[in-house]
C-alpha cells in the first residue's frame, strides 16, 4: 500500500462542501416541518442523512420524498424505488450515525484501524437496531419493544452489512491517504465520513429494495395515511397487489392517494409480511450481504492500511519519508 501525505481534498473544497451541507440541512428541515407530511422518524432520518451527505442528500430528498404539491405525498412516494429510498435513508440514519459517533470516540484511544472498524460496525448495528428500528418503529408496527427487536433483527443486519460494505473501504482508504481524517477535530474526518456515507447509501440501496419489495422492511410513508403511531385497522385488508384502490375504502386517505399506482405508502408497515419469504431466500440474501462486507474489508486491506493508528506521525508511515513532501 502506497500511503502518501498529499491531501485528497483541498481545505477550501471541504469548507465549501460544509457550507452547502448547512444550506441543504436547513432547507430539508424547513420543508419537512412546514409542508411535507413525512413520518416523524423519517423526518429525523432525512435531516441526519442530509447532514452526512450534503447537497446529494438534498437532491435525493427532492426527487423521492418532497411533496410536489399539497395532498400528493401518498401518490408521490408510492413507487417501489422511492419506498426503497425511504428504507435506505432510515438505515443510513441509524447505522451511519452509530458508525460516525463510534469513530469520533475511538479516535481518542489510539486503536488501530483494524480494531476500530469492528467497534464502529457493532455501534452502527446497535444504534440502528435498538433505536432507529425497534424503538422508533414499534408503535407503527403495533408491537412491543421486544417483538419489534425480534422482527427487525435480520432485516437490520442485512442492511447494516451492506451499509458497512460501502463505508468501511471508503473510510479506511481516505484515512490511509491523510491520517488527519482519523481525528474528529479535523475537517478531513467529517469529509471522509460524508464520502463514506454516500458510498454506503449507494451500496445498501439494492439490499433495501429487496427488503421493501418482500415486506421485510418499511418504505417511505406519510403522516396523513399512517398517522403518528400506526394506521387504521380497516386499511390492513387493502390488496397490495392491485395497484389501484378506491379512496372510499380508506377514509383516512386523501383523494390523491386513490390513484397512487401502488398502495405501499398507504398500507401499514407490516414487517411480519416477511413470513411469505422462505427461510432459504433469507439465508441466501444474508450470505450475499456478508459477502459484500467481506469484499469491503478486502478493499480496505488491499488499498488502505488497517494497522494505522490516530496520532502516528505521517513520516513514520510507508512512503512518508520521501523528500519534498510536506504536511
Amino acid at each position: 500500500m502506497n500511503t502518501h501525505n498529499t491531501p485528497w481534498a483541498p481545505a477550501w473544497a471541504l469548507w465549501l462542501w460544509f457550507a452547502l451541507t448547512l444550506v441543504s440541512v436547513l432547507y430539508v428541515a424547513w420543508d419537512l416541518i412546514t409542508r411535507t407530511p413525512e413520518m416523524k422518524v423519517m423526518k429525523w432520518g432525512w435531516v441526519l442523512v442530509t447532514l452526512y451527505t450534503g447537497p446529494v442528500g438534498l437532491l435525493i430528498y427532492w426527487f423521492s420524498c418532497r411533496e410536489p404539491s399539497p395532498g400528493t405525498h401518498e401518490a408521490f412516494v408510492a413507487p417501489l424505488w422511492k419506498q426503497a429510498v425511504g428504507s435506505t435513508i432510515h438505515c443510513a440514519a441509524g447505522d451511519a450515525t452509530g458508525i460516525i459517533v463510534a469513530a469520533a470516540i475511538t479516535g481518542y484511544f489510539g486503536l488501530s484501524m483494524g480494531v476500530d472498524i469492528w467497534i464502529e460496525y457493532a455501534a452502527g448495528f446497535a444504534f440502528g437496531l435498538f433505536i432507529f428500528q425497534a424503538l422508533f418503529m414499534k408503535d407503527m408496527m403495533g408491537l412491543s419493544y421486544g417483538e419489534a427487536l425480534r422482527q427487525s433483527f435480520l432485516p437490520e443486519w442485512m442492511s447494516m452489512n451492506a451499509m458497512m460494505a460501502g463505508m468501511l473501504p471508503t473510510m479506511v482508504i481516505l484515512m490511509s491517504r491523510d491520517m488527519r481524517a482519523m481525528e474528529a477535530t479535523s475537517p478531513w474526518f467529517w469529509a471522509a465520513m460524508s464520502a463514506a456515507t454516500l458510498v454506503g447509501v449507494v451500496v445498501s440501496y439494492p439490499v433495501n429494495y429487496w427488503l421493501v419489495k418482500n415486506q421485510l422492511k418499511h418504505g417511505m410513508g406519510t403522516e396523513r395515511a399512517l398517522g403518528k403511531g400506526g394506521t387504521a385497522k380497516e386499511e390492513v385488508s387493502l390488496p397490495a397487489h392491485d395497484g389501484h384502490f378506491m379512496a372510499s375504502m380508506s377514509p383516512a386517505l386523501p383523494p390523491a392517494a386513490a390513484h397512487a399506482g401502488h398502495t405501499r405508502a398507504a398500507l401499514p408497515m407490516d414487517m411480519a409480511g416477511g413470513g411469505r419469504v422462505s427461510g432459504l431466500r433469507k439465508a441466501v440474501v444474508t450470505l450475499l450481504t456478508l459477502l459484500m462486507l467481506a469484499v469491503g474489508y478486502w478493499l480496505a486491506a488491499r488499498y488502505g492500511d488497517l494497522s494505522m493508528r490516530p496520532g502516528t506521525p505521517m513520516e513514520a508511515m510507508p512512503g512518508m519519508d520521501m523528500p519534498g513532501h510536506q504536511m
